[in-house]
């Protein structure tokens, strides 16, 4: 299905129209799917104009993935999409989980000379992304205890 749609420009904000393009839908249909889909919330700025995100942008591409080629009713995809949701939930609470424990073996590490941690200098932006998240996670557990 997604073979036939373009590809999603690097751009950070689309207008409705656009999304209309990229996601083969009209702008009418995705008004009814902000209804229908909580997880749906184009930002609006003057005149109530909509522009998506590019997750937003994947998200009505797969909520009109379940509804036109896997036949599920608006109800069926509403419950669906909350399931993915709630995975995508629960995968990030394990990685945290995995970050507790690095903390706790980061904290034990401390006695041992500063020499032996090295941070490898070929990290990707988005394990550099990762590493801040769990730092700010990390400041916003220590400032709440």
């Amino acid at each position: 299905m997604e073979s036939t749609l373009p590809s999603i420009p690097a751009k950070r904000y689309f207008t409705i129209g656009e999304v209309g393009d990229l996601c083969g839908v009209k702008p009418h249909v995705l008004r009814y799917w902000e209804q229908e889909f909580t997880q749906l919330r184009p930002m609006k700025r003057r005149g109530n104009r909509r522009y998506y995100q590019h997750h937003e942008v994947q998200m009505i591409r797969k909520i009109r993935d379940l509804l036109y080629e896997q036949g599920f009713t608006i109800s069926g995809a509403r419950n669906k999409m909350q399931e993915i949701q709630e995975l995508e939930r629960d995968k990030k609470r394990s990685v945290e989980t995995r970050a507790d424990g690095s903390v706790e073996s980061l904290l034990d590490f401390q006695s041992e000379p500063a020499d032996h941690f090295q941070v490898p200098a070929t990290l990707s932006d988005s394990q550099w992304q990762q590493v801040r998240d769990e730092l700010l996670e990390i400041r916003a557990f220590l400032v709440v205890a």
